[in-house]
């Protein structure tokens, strides 16, 4: 498996946002989205560490944190993620969310005796690859799991919000909108919300951004 970075920091969005968390980035992405603030990791020439599911998991427990997030790239498209997932699901003290972009097949990582929390994007017409979303995941979801819409528009918003309708997200896992940093105002997110009565979505910041420099690595 190939680790672009591994660190301990706060998880800046999601469920336990604010929460300390181990982080475990994988190197590669099969999407290319406009927005998308890990470009580095994605590149064919990114330096990676080459690292066995087992000293991955060794890498995890020795920083005594208990919440691990599987982040990329795209998690979901490593070859031995489904040996990762199931030593970390065997262990009781580990909370384990992965990050996965909405367009590869989420089903087999809910497979196990404890499975991961999915947080699961769904990229916004802004990004580019609203188009590469794999809708049949929204059926196997469920109240372990996250959908999250990053939105840069309005156009975006409108998307969010009728992806959240149709397939009656707020009923079955936690909806989260957040604003792609620096194009669009989070207060305009809120007011949209209110005109939308979108009761049971969550506004999320990402708060690395605003405790580091947007661009800073490892945190």
């Amino acid at each position: 498996m190939y680790i672009a970075e591994k660190f301990v920091s706060i998880n800046g969005e999601s469920r336990r946002a604010g929460q300390l968390a181990v982080f475990i980035r994988f190197k590669g992405c099969n999407l290319n989205c406009t927005y998308c603030d890990t470009v580095w990791a994605n590149q064919a020439d990114c330096p990676a560490e080459e690292m066995t599911p087992e000293k991955i998991y060794g890498y995890i427990r020795s920083t005594g944190i208990k919440n691990v997030t599987l982040t990329g790239g795209e998690p979901l498209l490593q070859r031995d993620i489904n040996k990762l997932l199931r030593l970390i699901s065997e262990d009781d003290e580990l909370y384990c969310e992965i990050e996965t972009n909405g367009s590869v097949d989420i089903s087999e990582a809910k497979g196990f005796r404890n499975p991961p929390s999915i947080t699961m994007d769904f990229k916004s017409p802004s990004s580019g690859m609203c188009s590469k979303m794999l809708m049949s995941n929204y059926d196997i979801l469920d109240g372990k799991d996250t959908v999250k819409f990053v939105c840069g528009s309005l156009e975006d918003l409108e998307k969010a919000y009728d992806v959240i309708c149709k397939y009656s997200l707020t009923q079955k896992c936690a909806v989260y909108i957040s604003p792609v940093f620096g194009n669009i105002d989070a207060a305009s997110i809120v007011e949209f919300m209110k005109d939308k009565k979108l009761n049971g979505v969550n506004l999320q910041l990402q708060l690395h951004k605003y405790i580091w420099s947007p661009d800073k690595k490892g945190v």
